[in-house]
């Protein structure tokens, strides 16, 4: 844990840009409660109920997420991943056994990707080699149990990787999402950890 929190700090210290996406900037009201968000639905936590983990990169942070409206998840290899929404899937792979921080291995990261009723998708990456649960055409429900988590794909440590986005005006678009926490409805910030209580 010591090594990662360094690697963090030195990141963090020398990076010296972040995202002029105007996404950013609303993400960041967002979590302050500046604006105000009561329509947007309310995902789970993508873990087991009762266990909690670190968010060890946010929204637009300045390492790999610098223009992502996506979130780490801080797992050891095997943990449990759950559907944070209900939906059917429509990819799946599971075939990548190498990782590392090099970009050389981003194909082989491993990953589930699931389509909502609202047409909006939510990936999850980094997946153990054949640690997907679920197969494409599969219905999932919230708070299903779909993969283990791993280190395949372009990743420092083993972590779950979490995107939602939505096709808007015939083009992809990334969502800020907001997750039911022991703490109540938050928009996660990097750093914190958060205990999946429904």
């Amino acid at each position: 844990m010591l090594r990662l929190l360094s690697f963090f700090i030195i990141v963090a210290v020398s990076a010296c840009s972040v995202s002029k996406n105007p996404l950013r900037q609303q993400v960041k009201q967002l979590q302050k409660g500046i604006l105000k968000d009561d329509t947007s639905y309310v995902y789970a936590l993508p873990y087991e109920e009762g266990k909690t983990f670190r968010v060890i990169q946010g929204y637009f942070s300045r390492f790999t997420h610098k223009e992502r409206a996506a979130l780490d998840f801080n797992m050891k290899r095997g943990t449990k991943i759950c559907a944070a929404r209900e939906g059917v899937v429509v990819r799946v792979k599971e075939d990548g056994k190498k990782g590392g921080l090099n970009r050389k291995y981003r194909p082989e990261g491993n990953s589930i990707i699931i389509q909502h009723p609202d047409g909006s998708r939510a990936g999850y990456w980094h997946l153990q080699y054949n640690g997907a649960l679920v197969n494409t055409g599969d219905s999932v429900q919230k708070g299903q149990v779909i993969a283990l988590s791993g280190k395949t794909g372009y990743a420092f440590n083993p972590h779950l990787h979490f995107l939602v986005w939505r096709s808007f005006a015939g083009r992809w678009e990334q969502v800020p999402t907001r997750f039911q926490t022991s703490k109540g409805i938050k928009y996660l910030k990097g750093w914190k950890r958060y205990r999946n209580s429904r």
